[in-house]
């Protein structure tokens, strides 16, 4: 443990150095790509990069070994990787300068839902990507009005340090939507018969959550952490609760409404069913019901345990359907009445629906749209007529995963909704961002930070580690595609720290004094 925690810990510090130099710095501080502190810092990231990677794999291996570290532990690993991140600039994105430049605009009374970032002009448009300073915003009201506190005066700011500042306490914002995440991580864990220990490493440990969400400082932990809550709310019985949370959730990130879902199905459990009895024996559709027509085996096992409860034909229908249909009027209720407050007190109005497709750019490295540019080129080669489909190529294969996500969501839905619907949210949520019109690495945490909380099977934790391991690498830590020589240093810098965690943690050789097969 003590290794795995050190080893984290220098890929930490290394990362958080290197960012100094090859993060996404504000404009006034940028260094040129191929000066001799950017190479430098580039190398530095990369080796803290793979270094932390490392150390989160190996303390996998421990969690699932014979001596696990307990919650306490791994929470104090978190607190100690994550120090390094709070004090360096933005990496590998420069998200939170937009952020920073919707708050402004809020301020400064402009509609985020029309207008991009270049109509509010000074100096925090320099510092959004081009490819977002035409775009409207597509978050609700309650980032906004978060932006909009952190910036107070950046519109006006006019020096580097105001903007870094801004910089810094959009990540504090995020750092509470992470710490919030953890706690909600813990609980719901512990709720769903979950190994804590199991859920902190793959949901709160995870090298997305450390690189993107407090490197990264993007609005994605708030969403997640108020989805936490609002579904822990639920569990324990404040289905109000939840569902005021989740909407605000849904509020800063449209995702997160999903979350509805399971709020719903654990609120009609908890509605007495037309005729029920106050006491007595199980529910129909009760786990003590269903393990009854188990044991019955066969179609007419189960119906015959229901009739023993009483609630078998056309009426169990209707009795069954009846909580469902009260906690979806509830809920919708719920939901309708906190996004009218939120919208009115924080006054942006609703453009942001219209504005959901924003992330969906041009490059964009989603399945879909990757499909959706290949075949373009491929039908654009193929001669006249083919060419003149070639238009229509990215929408139809967004439409083909909108299509697919539906049905995914369905099948997870169908398969857990009874038992486990914290875990049916996650799988959904990792179908909208798998399959969605445009995907970033963070994306996937949606589904797996509930995932890791309600226990995944040894192949989907694997799958899930594996593609955490493989996207913490994809994008540099200045948010920009590299060039060639980039490219050469970060895999320099990569295959070093490879190479000096093979020589620290490879298994001891057996001594040459020693006969073979010598038990001394």
């Amino acid at each position: 443990m003590r290794r795995c925690r050190l080893t984290g810990l220098a890929g930490s510090v290394a990362l958080a150095a290197g960012g100094v130099s090859a993060g996404a710095l504000p404009t006034g501080r940028m260094l040129a790509p191929d000066s001799g502190a950017a190479a430098f810092g580039l190398a530095a990231a990369y080796f803290g990069l793979v270094l932390l990677t490392a150390g989160w794999t190996l303390l996998g291996r421990a969690v699932r070994g014979p001596s696990p570290p307990g919650p306490r532990e791994l929470l104090a690993t978190l607190v100690l990787w994550a120090a390094p991140l709070l004090v360096t600039p933005p990496l590998f994105s420069r998200d939170v300068y937009s952020y920073l430049a919707q708050g402004a605009m809020v301020d400064a009374h402009l509609d985020v839902y029309t207008h991009g970032p270049s109509r509010l002009g000074g100096p925090l448009l320099t510092e959004v990507a081009p490819l977002w300073r035409d775009t409207p915003a597509p978050y609700g009201p309650v980032f906004l009005a978060l932006a909009s506190a952190v910036t107070g005066d950046g519109a006006r700011a006019v020096s580097v340090a105001d903007i870094a500042g801004g910089a810094l306490g959009m990540r504090f914002v995020a750092l509470c939507g992470v710490a919030l995440m953890t706690y909600c991580l813990l609980r719901l864990a512990r709720h769903c018969g979950t190994d804590p220990s199991a859920a902190l490493w793959l949901g709160a440990l995870n090298p997305l959550v450390l690189l993107h969400l407090v490197g990264g400082a993007h609005n994605d932990a708030v969403m997640l952490g108020l989805l936490g809550a609002g579904l822990l709310a639920s569990l324990c019985g404040g289905h109000l609760t939840g569902t005021v949370l989740i909407t605000l959730a849904a509020l800063v990130k449209a995702p997160a409404a999903l979350g509805l879902l399971a709020v719903v199905v654990l609120w009609a459990r908890r509605t007495p069913r037309p005729g029920a009895k106050e006491a007595g024996g199980p529910r129909a559709g009760s786990t003590e019901v269903r393990a009854a027509a188990l044991r019955a085996r066969g179609t007419g096992g189960l119906v015959a345990a229901l009739r023993a409860q009483g609630t078998g034909g056309p009426v169990a229908a209707l009795r069954t359907r009846a909580p469902r249909t009260v906690a979806a009027l509830a809920v919708t209720a719920a939901a309708a009445a906190t996004t009218a407050v939120t919208t009115a007190a924080v006054g942006t109005g609703y453009g942001w629906l219209r504005a959901l497709d924003t992330p969906a750019s041009p490059g964009n490295w989603a399945l879909t749209s990757s499909l959706g540019r290949i075949s373009t080129t491929l039908l654009a080669a193929a001669g006249d007529g083919p060419a003149a489909l070639a238009r229509h190529a990215v929408p139809v294969w967004h439409l083909l995963g909108i299509a697919a996500t539906a049905v995914a969501v369905v099948l997870a839905w169908r398969r857990h909704h009874r038992l486990r619907p914290v875990h049916a949210v996650g799988l959904s949520l990792l179908a909208v961002a798998l399959l969605g019109p445009a995907i970033r690495p963070w994306y996937v945490l949606w589904g797996l930070f509930l995932i890791a909380a309600t226990g995944p099977g040894r192949r989907l934790r694997r799958c899930a580690a594996v593609a955490s391991a493989v996207l913490a690498i994809t994008v540099p830590p200045s948010g920009f595609a590299p060039g060639g020589a980039q490219s050469a240093l970060a895999c320099g810098g990569g295959l070093l720290a490879a190479a000096a965690v093979w020589r620290a943690h490879r298994p001891p050789r057996p001594s040459a004094d020693l006969p073979v097969g010598s038990t001394a």
